[in-house]
């Protein structure tokens, strides 16, 4: 008989989470982990949810990738129109989830969200491949085409437009989004499912408060 959904599980046995052998700032405490997480060689260790809203509240997620963090917060690049930027402009808050498997680890957060500065968005535009460079200028995210050829075509005309320019400019709808965190959660993965929960939460003038969570 064919396993069925309700069978797929495991039992964690890879760690432990305590309050004495954590950072208490949780951006040191995420880096600790974020790491680890290259050295384990996992796939795309900066894959993460990102979870946004509508004004009335209807939600929606997908995948995307982090560029940078700091104490200042969480970024990552987009389209500012497309769905997920026109959301985040009209409800300027998110949440990240980061899922490594194999680490049998999870870190949630959430806060409110700034663009970065145009000459941040410019430095990391012009790191990237021309090929993405011209990517960001093909693509209307999240709009409707009619086909695949519509984007050939028009890729095709923009790598004719800048095939002699030195620098090509960064589309002004594309940038960076620092998600600036007002929680963070760190999740370790435990046997009979009593999982590790500890979760910092911002102080009102600085620091943090670090709190454990039933599973």
């Amino acid at each position: 008989m064919d396993r069925t959904v309700a069978d797929l599980r495991q039992n964690y046995t890879y760690g432990d989470l305590v309050e004495n052998q954590i950072n208490s700032d949780p951006i040191k405490q995420f880096d600790d982990w974020f790491q680890t997480a290259l050295k384990a060689d996992l796939r795309e260790p900066n894959a993460m949810t990102l979870a946004t809203a509508s004004l009335d509240g209807k939600p929606s997620a997908r995948i995307v990738l982090l560029k940078h963090y700091d104490e200042r917060g969480f970024v990552f690049f987009t389209n500012y129109q497309s769905a997920k930027g026109q959301q985040l402009e009209l409800n300027p808050s998110a949440a990240l989830v980061f899922l490594w498997d194999k680490l049998e680890r999870q870190v949630r957060i959430e806060g409110s969200i700034e663009k970065i500065s145009d000459s941040e968005s410019d430095d990391y535009f012009h790191s990237r491949p021309i090929s993405s460079q011209i990517g960001a200028w093909t693509s209307q995210q999240s709009q409707v085409i009619a086909n695949r050829e519509t984007l050939v075509t028009k890729q095709q005309e923009l790598n004719q437009k800048y095939q002699d320019s030195e620098i090509i400019p960064r589309p002004p709808h594309w940038g960076g989004i620092r998600v600036i965190p007002t929680s963070i959660e760190f999740w370790q993965g435990r046997p009979d499912r009593l999982h590790d929960r500890l979760i910092y939460t911002k102080l009102q003038r600085t620091g943090w408060k670090v709190a454990r969570l039933s599973p």
